[in-house]
């Protein structure tokens, strides 16, 4: 991470840019994490999974006010093809199917408190002007 912080003191040469700015580099990167994250609902469901380890959807319909079905099952595959939810099937009638973060989920959450946390220590302030 030091490295990437440099660029805002000193002249670097191209390829230590490339270690921010390069097609593998830092934002490159933060910018894949906010992808898998962006959508109205998949913080909502992030954080659920991270109160309870194993939730169904009907008990996600449930705790995520206004949520559809069609939205909570869209972002619920999202999330899984991102890596960070897992599906388990028991294979029962009727059946029964249980979501839950796998590792890289719940690796994951520690970033999102830090940045609840950031959102609470520098709250919005409507009468602040850029520049």
């Amino acid at each position: 991470m030091s490295e990437a912080i440099t660029h805002l003191k000193v002249p670097m040469e191209r390829e230590e840019k490339d270690v921010c700015l390069g097609a593998n580099g830092s934002v490159a990167h933060v910018t894949r994490v906010l992808r898998m994250i962006s959508g109205r609902w998949k913080l909502p469901i992030l954080f659920r999974l991270f109160a309870e380890p194993s939730m169904r959807s009907s008990q996600l319909l449930r705790d995520i006010p206004n949520i559809s079905q069609k939205m909570l099952t869209q972002h619920l595959r999202e999330l899984e093809n991102d890596g960070l939810v897992v599906r388990r099937d028991f294979g029962e009638q009727p059946p029964r199917v249980e979501y839950g973060l796998n590792d890289s989920g719940r690796s994951l959450m520690p970033v999102l408190m830090s940045a609840r946390e950031f959102s609470r220590l520098h709250p919005e302030n409507d009468d602040e002007t850029p520049g």
